[in-house]
């Protein structure tokens, strides 16, 4: 008979390879993390040359495989990879709305 609680689950926590569906593969340190209830798999990116370091969540469903590496590994494959985080380019541009007379403060 069990006398653990439930909460004492193991925290999942690795380097590695995260390949998903629609072709992108992506290096660093993948956990596990809970946001509103919900499971999502969490990898953070090292930085790489000029690119920043930064991270994405995706759900069971987004993901191909994950592949267990060492931080010496992942951090290689990183550099061959060179992915990068959204950035000013990638998003549209939006212009600026255009004030009514209604909306200036003349009197």
């Amino acid at each position: 008979m069990s006398t653990g609680s439930t909460t004492d689950q193991k925290t999942f926590e690795t380097w590695g390879i995260l390949e998903l569906f629609g072709h992108l593969r992506l290096t660093g340190k993948i956990s596990e993390q809970i946001i509103g209830g919900c499971a999502f798999i969490r990898i953070d990116v090292p930085a790489v040359g000029d690119a920043p370091e930064y991270t994405r969540y995706f759900t069971q469903g987004a993901i191909y495989s994950m592949t267990p590496t060492s931080e010496e590994i992942a951090r290689s494959l990183a550099e061959r990879l060179r992915a990068v985080p959204v950035s000013a380019y990638d998003l549209p541009k939006r212009s600026a709305p255009a004030l009514s007379h209604d909306d200036s403060d003349d009197p």
